[in-house]
């Protein structure tokens, strides 16, 4: 039901968007918005890294007795 979104319905958002913020300031929010997604990129990714590394510094040597 909430799938992918189509050409229709990506037309459609950006006529309200339009006509929400008028054509001058979407420049600017595609801007912000694109600085976003690259900005939760880079902190998925060092996240993921992080965790990486932490799995090849433990090493599984059968004894998982905990005190």
């Amino acid at each position: 039901m909430f799938g992918r979104l189509g050409p229709v319905e990506l037309i459609l958002i950006l006529i309200i968007a339009l006509v929400i913020f008028g054509p001058s300031k979407l420049p600017q929010i595609g801007r912000s918005l694109g600085e976003a997604i690259q900005e939760f990129k880079k902190g998925t990714r060092a996240v993921d890294d992080e965790l990486n590394n932490v799995m090849k510094d433990t090493k599984p040597d059968g004894d998982s007795k905990q005190a």
